[in-house]
């Protein structure tokens, strides 16, 4: 008989393994697995080991709200973050609900057993296992693990340099002493420059356009301080909603008034880099701050590398590689003997999993997002997704609380499916995200769309979401809850059967 669950979660990182804490702690009793498709927890800050890894968030609101992060650093290291995730696992024994090597490929729902059915490929053996569950969480991020993106430029292959990918770092890559060019001006980009420019002999961060850069030290006094004189949960709560209220003011101010936002940011560069240098072509972006995410660096570590001569920032377009490096369009020839593609991420829905329900498969470039974690049409199915404007756990929390609650009330009455459902057929529909980046814009038209209004429209907005997602009702309108037919009672016979 197939192995069945109340709650299977995908992705055993940041989101899955804060998803197996809420639901011990919010619905006990309830059975689970976690499927992990790589060989170990930590997803994110497992996969990237390039130098420097460190988080573009701080801290006190990237950690989880049931566990402080007690480390000095707020803007804390690849490392540190791992610990955090695989301490919070062992703590709470969320590792031994983990089934490692499982990557899902398909997940089929049954409106007659009111189940899904998750098949999963093994890793170490190739074979396909099915397990069936109640209500399926995906938590397996939002780009592919498999490959990042690359460009295609002319002469690539001709390249007789090495080249290291960021989202699969060479473990024998000796930059010490090398010229490195890092293409991009992301937070990727920004995180190795510094890094590499200890060791190497010189690094050039080449970029086609400016992003906008936020200096923050490294360390927050206030909870270093806090800290000392109160107890650790209180310190960090004070701490994490210091930073929320202070990136919430920050964000807004930028949509309101975005051109002193702008000359702000602008400013704070200028006095870090100083009156010579050229600020205006190399860190000042041509659309506003928040069309595209803000890169965090702590404590000047790439304003210092660029002072002290060790890296530097050229502005151009890459017109083709070379056998020695890489000839740019307006003319001029970089040399090197490493470089380093930080071209940013490939994004793909829910890891690339085929839905299909009652046979039929489901499209989600056509569906609509419900309360910006379920989707139109698609019972019993939540999914993880962070913030563009601030931290990623903030939301991912607040998903967690709510699908626990869903649960629960499903529970309380009876109910064995909850589907979201659109009764407005003509609402107006905009992409999933309005961002203006790269990697964002190349992969929206595959993304759910999100509606003209509540609970179909995506909030960017912490404090709307606690109100939605903690707080709002469950049994809205637009959600339809329904009871297993009758004649689905014995539920695992039928589940066999339709396996």
């Amino acid at each position: 008989m197939m192995e069945h669950f109340d709650v299977i979660i995908v992705g055993a990182g940041l989101s899955g393994v804060g998803a197996g804490v809420h639901l011990q702690k919010r619905c006990p009793g309830k059975t689970y697995a976690i499927l992990e498709g790589r060989e170990a927890i930590g997803g994110t800050w497992d996969l990237f080991r390039y130098p420097g890894i460190r988080s573009d968030s701080d801290m006190y609101t990237l950690g989880y709200n049931f566990k402080p992060w007690t480390n000095a650093k707020a803007i804390a290291d690849g490392p540190s973050i791992l610990d955090y995730v695989r301490e919070t696992a062992r703590e709470h024994g969320v590792d031994r609900h983990i089934r490692f090597r499982h990557k899902v490929k398909r997940a089929s729902w049954d409106t007659q057993a009111a189940r899904w059915t998750v098949e999963a490929e093994r890793g170490d053996t190739g074979e396909t296992v099915r397990l069936s569950c109640n209500f399926l969480f995906m938590c397996s991020g939002y780009y592919n693990y498999e490959h990042g993106y690359l460009p295609e430029w002319e002469g690539y292959e001709s390249y007789k340099g090495r080249i290291a990918h960021p989202q699969f770092w060479p473990e024998d890559l000796d930059y010490k002493g090398k010229r490195v060019i890092v293409i991009g001006s992301g937070a990727t980009a920004m995180t190795i420059v510094p890094e590499m420019a200890k060791d190497a002999a010189h690094v050039t961060m080449l970029q086609r356009s400016p992003t906008y850069v936020v200096s923050r030290p490294s360390q927050d006094a206030i909870a270093n301080g806090l800290r000392k004189m109160l107890p650790g949960a209180l310190a960090y709560g004070i701490t994490r909603w210091k930073n929320v209220l202070l990136q919430n003011y920050f964000y807004g101010l930028t949509r309101k008034q975005p051109e002193k936002a702008k000359q702000r940011l602008i400013g704070m560069v200028r006095r870090a880099l100083g009156p010579d240098y050229d600020v205006e072509t190399h860190f000042t972006p041509r659309y506003n701050p928040w069309d595209q995410r803000l890169c965090l660096i702590p404590d000047d570590d790439l304003y210092d590398a660029i002072k002290t001569g060790k890296a530097s920032v050229v502005t151009d377009h890459i017109e083709r590689f070379t056998q020695t490096g890489i000839t740019l369009k307006s003319g001029r020839t970089l040399e090197a003997d490493i470089i380093v593609p930080a071209t940013g991420l490939d994004l793909i829905v829910l890891g690339g999993v085929e839905l299909v329900v009652d046979g039929a498969r489901v499209d989600m470039a056509n569906t609509l997002t419900y309360k910006g974690m379920m989707y139109e049409n698609v019972p019993n199915l939540a999914s993880a997704f962070g913030y563009t404007n601030a931290s990623w756990t903030l939301k991912a929390d607040l998903t967690c609380e709510y699908v626990c609650r869903l649960i629960n009330y499903m529970d309380a009455h009876g109910y064995a499916q909850a589907t979201p459902r659109n009764a407005d057929p003509a609402m107006a529909r905009a992409p999933w995200l309005d961002f203006s980046s790269g990697y964002v814009q190349r992969a929206m038209a595959k993304f759910p769309k999100q509606g003209a209004r509540l609970p179909w429209a995506l909030h960017q907005n912490y404090f709307k979401d606690i109100k939605l997602l903690r707080r709002g009702r469950v049994d809205d309108p637009e959600m339809a809850f329904s009871r297993r037919p009758p004649a689905q009672t014995r539920a695992p016979a039928r589940v066999e059967e339709a396996a």
